[in-house]
Parts: structure tokens; C-alpha cells; sequence
């Protein structure tokens, strides 16, 4: 029982770090390296709003675009903090 429960630890650790995007940490007022680029040519947006969806602010344009969490932790590149 002791190895299936360290099976069933390992599984909720890997689904966790699949849902939540590996590493990445941001905040409110963080902003972020998308993947892809906004049609205005620019890929950084500030974090507008958390929840079970994410509100992004295009730095450029400021058009706001609102994500669900699983979708926005895909297309997240990187975290610049609070700039």
C-alpha cells in the first residue's frame, strides 16, 4: 500500500504541474511573455485580473482580452514581474 499511495502522490504532483504551467508564478500586475503575438505586434500583456479566468491588458493597444486559467498557463512564455 505504501508504493501505491507514493504512485498516487506522484500522479497528483504531475497533474498539478500540468495544470497550473510547470513553474510559472504570476500576480496581479505581472506581466507576461505570451507565445504568440497580439495582432497589434506585441506579445507582453499586464495580468488585469485572476480567477478561474484571466483578464490580460496588451501593453501596446490596451485591448483586454479575458482567458480560462488552463488556456492562458498554455500560452504563457514567461512572467516578467510587476513592471
Amino acid at each position: 500500500t505504501r508504493n501505491s499511495l507514493f504512485q498516487w502522490f506522484t500522479f497528483l504532483i504531475m497533474y498539478d504541474t500540468i495544470l497550473n504551467g510547470g513553474d510559472m508564478k504570476y500576480e496581479l500586475g505581472d506581466v507576461v511573455v505570451m507565445k504568440k503575438e497580439h495582432p497589434c505586434k506585441n506579445n507582453m500583456f499586464k495580468i488585469v485580473r485572476l480567477g478561474a479566468d484571466i483578464k490580460i491588458e496588451c501593453i501596446k493597444c490596451g485591448r483586454l482580452i479575458m482567458l480560462p486559467r488552463v488556456e492562458f498557463n498554455k500560452k504563457i512564455k514567461r512572467v516578467i514581474k510587476n513592471v
